[in-house]
């Protein structure tokens, strides 16, 4: 069990970004977690959006999903994408003020085996929408993460105000 989470950057947007990265991670820790506070400038009510590992857009990334709105609930799976899709609805875009939250946690993140993910998003549009998003991912790269790279969909931005930490675990 994780007993020390250290904040190893944060960045927290004063103008809109397509994306953020994190480099230079350390290998230092046993796990990482990216937990974002997010909003796009897109028109739709909710958006996914993406992760990149070491710069890596090879097709080595696959997930399985889960996802809820109140009413429908779906799943899915992808395999030999370009990026970690996951965390579908958590920009809740165009809406004033109100902020998606999301969640990636990536263990053993220096091993030398393939990586895996888990990630979580939940959105709502300060009305009567609301998501969730539950992702299972495998990365097929066998080398340190060394940085990660959250992006928006092509066409949109991350606006003002978006938040993104960055934390290692230690476990003892």
């Amino acid at each position: 069990m994780a007993n020390t989470y250290t904040l190893i950057a944060s960045n927290t947007l004063s103008t809109s970004a397509a994306s953020v990265t994190f480099s230079a991670i350390p290998a230092t820790y046993t796990d990482l977690v990216l937990r974002c506070s997010i909003r796009d400038n897109s028109a739709s009510s909710f958006v996914a959006n993406t992760f990149r590992l070491n710069n890596n857009s090879s097709a080595i990334y696959s997930y399985t999903n889960l996802t809820g709105n109140g009413t429908t609930a779906n799943s899915g799976r992808g395999s030999g994408l370009t990026e970690l899709y996951s965390l579908t609805g958590t920009t809740p875009a165009a809406t004033a003020n109100t902020f998606g939250n999301a969640e990636l946690y990536i263990p053993n993140y220096t091993g030398t085996a393939k990586k895996v993910s888990s990630a979580y998003g939940v959105s709502e549009n300060n009305a009567t929408l609301s998501s969730i998003a539950a992702y299972a991912g495998l990365i097929d790269l066998t080398s340190a993460i060394t940085s990660i790279q959250v992006i928006a969909l092509p066409t949109y931005s991350f606006v003002s105000g978006s938040s993104f930490f960055l934390y290692g675990i230690k476990n003892s």
